[in-house]
């Protein structure tokens, strides 16, 4: 069993960071149970969006830049879609990283205290570059998942402890509703799990792992899986928090409180190390992964060493750095990365909903009548609330 898991862990993973607690724990406090909908919708979303990834992966054997080069053949049209793709990653990492990175100073806040808070976002920078930098950061990264993992498992034993209404925990989840001033809490809710470039990661590393075509049943149950088991955390942050109600969030102490049935007074230093870890790790997924598409578009065939892809990491990590020094609070950076990508992600789905029905690229794998009506609603409704979200933000609606 434990030979078939495959990257679809590490996409789950990379949507359990700091962008995730704090998303679903201003939902649970802002909302109660009222957007457990939304969150179940993401999920599915997700798994259908990055199934279509991962069968591209496997059938094409190239990752999604790769498919759009391949794919179209006018210089124009392949150059404009490029260049969208990588605007649209470049653009979703940067806000994604302000977030990472905001996330693990919410850590060190919980744990060191607040005087030096505006020296936290350049420690935990450095740390990234230089980890980035030597490529030495596997053994850290595994040390750094496993505190995220208990600090996800945290959560859902809290949504047990908090004994939760079922009746009202069935009707958030499938009665959908939009309560006053929630409509960008719902778009961070769908930012933080259908995340644009794991889209793009996902295609290429399952073609590392699987080989054939032969394998698609097994990568289909590894995503399924991963990215089930990776909701069930976010659910369980929104049930946990739904016992804050009312309380407006304003700092790390207040996230933590989601945690106080289950660690009492140790419950800031739990949630102090796990959000410094999962800022960690998504501080170097995240621009790493921009560096692999901008590999792509570009057709570099560098490694990670080469000058033109450490350039591109290193203006990614500088921008989320940059980012926490005009004067805001580190959860209002997560917010806005979260809401950003939701922005960024009927673009990025649009794209994949092309390739994956590509007869030269995909052949027999194509997607089926079902999996396109699928794909369209989601990346439709993505659209709607993207274009909500922007009318929202600037006053129109």
């Amino acid at each position: 069993m434990f030979k078939k898991i495959g990257p679809g862990v590490l996409i789950a993973s990379a949507f359990i960071g700091p962008g995730t607690v704090t998303a679903c724990t201003l939902a649970g406090a802002g909302f109660g149970y009222a957007l457990l909908w939304a969150m179940l919708l993401s999920i599915l979303a997700t798994m259908v969006l990055q199934e279509m990834s991962a069968r591209l992966g496997i059938v094409s054997q190239k990752g999604l830049a790769d498919a759009i080069t391949s794919e179209i053949k006018r210089p124009l049209w392949r150059n404009s879609v490029l260049g969208i793709t990588l605007m649209a990653i470049v653009v979703g990492n940067a806000a994604y990283e302000s977030g990472n990175i905001g996330g693990g100073t919410l850590g060190m806040q919980a744990l060191f205290g607040e005087g030096g808070k505006t020296v936290y976002p350049l420690i935990i920078g450095a740390i990234a570059f230089l980890l980035l930098f030597w490529g030495n950061y596997k053994s850290l990264e595994k040390i750094f998942v496993s505190l995220v993992l208990v600090m996800s498992l945290s959560f859902m034993v809290t949504a047990i402890l908090t004994w939760p209404d079922i009746q009202n925990v069935l009707k958030g989840m499938f009665v959908p509703t939009v309560p006053e001033d929630s409509i960008l809490t719902i778009i961070a809710l769908v930012g933080t799990t259908v995340v644009p470039y794991n889209l793009f990661l996902h295609a290429s590393l399952v073609n590392e792992k699987w080989k054939s075509p032969n394998n698609l049943r097994d990568a289909q149950r590894d995503t399924i899986l991963a990215i089930g088991v990776g909701g069930l955390v976010s659910l369980s942050i929104i049930i946990s928090a739904a016992q804050m109600q009312g309380r407006e969030i304003m700092n790390i102490l207040d996230l933590a409180e989601g945690l106080r049935p289950l660690y009492g007074e140790w419950a800031r230093y739990c949630m102090g190390v796990g959000m410094l870890a999962a800022g960690i790790t998504s501080a170097i997924t995240a621009p790493l992964a921009a560096a692999y598409v901008a590999n792509s578009c570009f057709g570099w065939n560098a490694g990670l060493k080469d000058f033109r892809f450490r350039m591109v990491w290193i203006f990614i990590l500088s921008i989320g750095v940059c980012f926490l020094y005009f004067d805001i609070r580190p959860i209002e950076v997560i917010k806005f990365a979260q809401v950003a990508n939701g922005i960024l992600l009927p673009v990025i789905a649009f794209i994949l909903l092309w390739m994956v029905n590509s007869p030269q690229i995909m052949g027999v794998h194509k997607n089926s009548l079902w999996q396109n009506v699928l794909g369209t609603v989601i990346t439709m409704l993505a659209l709607a609330l993207g274009l909500k979200s922007i009318l929202t933000v600037i006053g129109l609606l």
